[in-house]
């Protein structure tokens, strides 16, 4: 998820300052400008965003209000969007839209009779402007409920072209060879992996990149849909290809117990900060804009990237993500919420975050000159290019329950696995048992 997708954090008051009005909980945020046809409506939005994510999406709401006279009003739910959400729609204080960063979750909202399904004038937007993979994913039993505002490219693995080169190592093409080139660059004297174990979803999609590489696509969708159990030995093996690396103390900066002490904003800190401490950090796309805009490293100079390389055999994954925005049928005001969806289908909402960096477009119509470096605009490129081939997050396509909640199932487990990377036979039959619960609810 970017689910859950955080950057490292801003204060709300800082931001509030720098929009000259409330924007993380307060009042409604205005702009001038437009013909104000929903002038004195405010409509509320919750997504997982905080930092500069969140600081980054709220231009994309000013310029909403700006053309349309709406105020808007962001909240942040944090990693758990259920839970968060559920009870405020129990509370009788439902947002109006909310940025899903999960399939499973869209799922799980319309099946409960949360959703409004999207209009004709966005649905048309999504048809001449998307892959249909991204409309799939968006819709629940030939209904779309959901628009995929903001994607991930999550097979890439960043570097710090520095730490490469005084190590005199090259971008790897295979697992394998990545450990190799690890291991050199540990010995030039930084560990060579962050890893952000603190969030259990960075462990997620270490594994979905391994797996999906090493065992197939078919299995892959397989697994994810829990027609394959988690106990399959292709799961076990793909657990086992990840502890080499887990186990490895060379490997981990600051060991396991340094990782699972390490959130995400902290291992791209590790690498890309002040004080440096490892070479490479795998994480999405979304990793140049915590680069660029924390420690101000110019992305394709100070912060390259590599695929994510094939593993025993495999194809070079190529996996993906993305938060989709919905529509509650309890929220407030839900029109002006209709609203918003059918301007963040359109290419000139796209635009804006496009500008400000950290984010990806599964928008085709969106220009790619929009993107303000070329590392970014070649990733983009890649997966727009990729259109139906590209495989979405496993996790996300999970039960909440399972692939989506902090301190539960998936990410629990993996950070067990992380702590204890000894018997991955044990963690595949503890993931089938978590698995087998949430896919029942």
């Amino acid at each position: 998820m970017m689910r859950r997708r955080t950057t490292l954090l801003t204060g709300c008051t800082a931001l509030a300052l720098a929009l000259g009005a409330t924007a993380c909980g307060g009042g409604p945020v205005s702009a001038g400008g437009g013909d104000k046809a929903l002038s004195g409506q405010t409509v509320t939005v919750a997504g997982v965003w905080s930092g500069s994510e969140q600081k980054n999406f709220q231009k994309v709401l000013d310029a909403f209000t700006a053309k349309t006279g709406a105020g808007t009003r962001f909240v942040s739910t944090g990693d758990n969007v259920s839970t968060v959400v559920g009870s405020k729609i129990e509370g009788g204080n439902a947002p109006d839209v909310v940025m899903v960063p999960q399939v499973g979750v869209l799922q799980q909202f319309a099946k409960k009779g949360w959703l409004k399904p999207l209009s004709a004038a966005t649905a048309k937007s999504v048809d001449a402007g998307y892959a249909p993979v991204w409309k799939k994913y968006g819709s629940v039993d030939g209904t779309l409920y959901g628009l995929y505002f903001k994607a991930a490219h999550k097979s890439t693995v960043w570097y710090s072209p520095e730490a490469l080169a005084q190590a005199g190592v090259k971008p790897p093409k295979t697992y394998d060879e990545m450990l190799k080139a690890g291991h050199t660059v540990s010995d030039s004297g930084l560990a060579a992996f962050a890893v952000g174990g603190q969030d259990g979803w960075t462990l997620t999609d270490w594994f979905e990149n391994v797996y999906l590489s090493q065992a197939g696509p078919e299995k892959y969708d397989a697994l994810a849909a829990h027609k394959l159990k988690w106990t399959d030995a292709s799961v076990v093996q793909a657990l086992g290809t990840l502890g080499k690396l887990f186990r490895d103390e060379q490997l981990v900066a600051g060991g396991r117990k340094g990782a699972l002490n390490t959130d995400f904003p902290g291992s791209v800190e590790k690498v890309f900060g002040p004080k440096p401490q490892a070479g490479l950090v795998y994480e999405g796309d979304f990793v140049a804009g915590v680069a660029h805009d924390q420690f101000q490293r110019t992305i394709g100079k100070d912060a390259d990237f590599f695929p994510f390389p094939a593993v025993g055999g495999g194809t070079a994954p190529v996996v993906s993500g993305g938060d989709a925005a919905v529509v509650l049928k309890d929220g407030k005001n839900t029109e002006a919420g209709m609203k918003l969806m059918e301007y963040l289908a359109t290419p000139e909402a796209a635009a804006v975050w496009a500008k400000a960096g950290g984010f990806l477009s599964p928008n085709r119509k969106l220009d790619l000159a929009s993107y303000g470096d070329d590392v970014t605009r070649a990733t983009a490129k890649s997966l727009v290019g990729a259109g139906d081939s590209v495989r979405f997050d496993m996790s996300d396509q999970a039960p909440a329950a399972f692939g989506g909640t902090k301190g539960a199932g998936e990410w629990k487990l993996l950070q067990d696995f992380l702590r204890d990377p000894s018997d991955p036979k044990g963690t595949a039959a503890k993931l089938e048992a978590a698995a087998a619960k949430a896919y029942q609810d």
